[in-house]
């Protein structure tokens, strides 16, 4: 992609939905680590419906440890990998507790002590809770980074340190929350929705799909 269109690509974007946010649901910091966690592999939906009767009743580190690991397996168990899901959530949990008073911490490298945390979880919550420019690469942002030639890399750190260094810093903060929605619903795996893109004139992508 030129360079001179990725403004315009963003600020494309940004019209079309000027506050996004993450599809996952949660109402504190915790809430948002525990259902990153566990959306590793899984959609965004199926952890929404197993986080909507766990949450009211362990929404915090220390109820989730009161839980005890059956318990909590008792309600993630539509996720996919739930079993070291529930493992990894009840160490985080641990270490929550113990070093950090309940809290969850604010630097990478904290995070990714956590248990089932790795970079691009810890970049969902750094970006999401504290509004950090980071940029948590998943498949479709991979996708549509290399795609649409925005961001090309062989792997998810390569596509996330040249997102780093392309994308304006007026939109870094959201930018990863929009390349994700337009992955999902319109740049599509199987088939990119090009008719109905409202950004394929400044992508690379050729030729452009066409309606059925």
């Amino acid at each position: 992609m030129k360079t001179a269109h990725i403004e315009p690509f963003f600020a494309t974007l940004r019209a079309a939905n000027p506050l996004p946010n993450t599809e996952l649901e949660y109402t504190t910091v915790f809430e948002l680590l525990a259902a990153v966690l566990l959306s590793a592999q899984a959609t965004d939906v199926g952890v929404n419906k197993a986080t909507r009767k766990l949450f009211p009743v362990a929404g915090t580190p220390q109820a989730i440890l009161d839980l005890g690991l059956e318990g909590l397996e008792g309600y993630i168990k539509t996720i996919g990998l739930y079993k070291s899901k529930a493992r990894h959530l009840m160490e985080t949990c641990r270490i929550l507790v113990e070093r950090h008073g309940g809290v969850v911490p604010r630097t990478r490298e904290e995070l990714e002590q956590l248990p089932g945390v790795g970079r691009k979880t810890a970049n969902v919550v750094l970006n999401v809770a504290f509004g950090q420019p980071t940029m948590a690469v998943d498949t479709h942002i991979f996708r549509v980074s290399n795609r649409t030639g925005l961001a090309p890399g062989k792997n998810p750190l390569a596509v996330e340190l040249q997102l780093m260094k392309r994308v304006p810093k007026e939109y870094a903060v959201d930018s990863h929350h929009w390349l994700i929605l337009h992955g999902r619903y319109v740049c599509q795996a199987r088939k990119p929705r090009c008719w109905e893109c409202a950004v394929s004139s400044y992508c690379d992508y050729q030729p452009k799909t066409t309606a059925a």
